[in-house]
C-alpha cells in the first residue's frame, strides 16, 4: 500500500497513535513525541519527516492506514490536530508553491509548479483525483476517516492550539500514558492570516474550496460561519472533539 495512505503513527511500545495532518502543526507535535521515544534515532533525518517514524526509530514506531488505527479503537488512544481549511490551502500554497523551489513530486504529478497563481493552484487540487493528492493538500477528513467513522479519540484545533494541547495532555494522563511536554514550536512560517481573504477574494474560490473541503468545515468547523473563517482574525475559542471512551486503557498495557 502507498505511504501516502498511511497517516497514522502508531507507537509499540505506548497504546498510542497520532493522526499525521500535514500544514496543522504537525512538525511540532512530531517533535514533542519524541520525548516518548526510548532511543536516539537511526541516522541523521528530520523527526518531522514522515520516513523517520516509519524506518529510523528502531521499531519503537511505524506508519499505518486509518483503518488499521480505527481497528486498535479499543486498546490504543489516538489523536490528531486540525486546522481551519481555507488556512491551510494557503499555507500549503505558501510553502509547497512559493517557499521552496522544486514543488513536491505528488503536487507535480497532478500539474502544480512553483510560483503558479493562486487560482490555478486552487482549481487544480479540487479537480485533482483525490487519490493522487499530496497529504499538504488532502482533505482533513479523507485523512482522518475510516468507513465513513472518524478514528482520533481527539482532535484539537491548531487556532486554539495551546488550551486544546493541554486537554490532550490531561486526556493522556486519565489513559494512563505516558505525560507529553509542552509543545515545541517548529517550522512556524506565517504568523498572520490576513492573506487568507487576499487569496480567496472571489465567491468562485471559496465556492470551489467550500465543495472539495465540505466534509472538513462539516466535521471540524461547523460552529463557526465561512465569514469567520475567511477573515483571518481569531475564532471564538470552541472545546476539542473528544469522543468518550467507554474503558480507560490499562495501565498494564504499558509494561507490555
Amino acid at each position: 500500500m502507498s505511504a501516502l495512505n498511511r497517516h497514522f503513527i502508531l507507537f509499540r511500545d505506548i497504546p498510542l497513535i497520532y493522526g499525521i495532518i500535514p500544514k496543522a502543526a504537525n512538525s511540532s507535535i512530531k517533535s514533542s513525541l519524541c520525548d516518548l521515544l526510548k532511543r536516539d534515532a537511526i541516522g541523521d533525518i528530520k523527526t518531522t519527516a514522515d520516513r523517520f517514524w516509519r524506518r529510523h526509530t528502531y521499531g519503537e514506531t511505524k506508519l499505518i492506514t486509518a483503518k488499521q488505527a480505527r481497528r486498535l479503537r479499543n486498546t490504543h488512544y489516538s489523536f490528531s490536530f486540525v486546522r481551519n481549511p481555507f488556512d491551510r490551502i494557503v499555507a500549503a500554497y505558501n510553502n509547497k508553491i512559493l517557499e521552496i523551489d522544486t514543488v513536491p513530486e505528488p503536487m507535480r504529478k497532478i500539474g502544480l509548479y512553483h510560483h503558479m497563481p493562486f487560482d490555478e493552484f486552487l482549481q487544480l487540487i479540487c479537480e485533482a483525483n483525490p487519490e493522487k493528492l499530496d497529504n499538504h493538500v488532502r482533505p482533513q477528513s479523507e485523512i482522518l476517516l475510516a468507513d465513513g467513522k472518524l478514528v482520533p479519540n481527539f482532535v484539537g484545533r491548531i487556532e486554539h492550539m495551546h488550551h486544546h494541547w493541554r486537554r490532550l495532555r490531561l486526556c493522556m494522563e486519565k489513559e494512563n500514558l505516558p505525560t507529553l511536554g509542552d509543545l515545541q514550536q517548529k517550522n512556524v512560517r506565517r504568523t498572520e492570516r490576513n492573506d487568507i481573504r487576499y487569496y480567496f477574494k472571489s465567491k468562485t474560490l471559496i465556492n470551489l474550496a467550500a465543495e472539495r473541503y465540505s466534509m472538513d468545515f462539516k466535521l471540524f468547523y461547523s460552529e463557526y460561519s465561512r465569514k469567520a473563517l475567511l477573515s483571518g482574525k481569531a475564532l471564538k475559542k470552541k472545546p476539542p472533539l473528544i469522543k468518550k471512551r467507554k474503558k480507560q486503557l490499562s495501565s498494564t498495557l504499558l509494561s507490555k
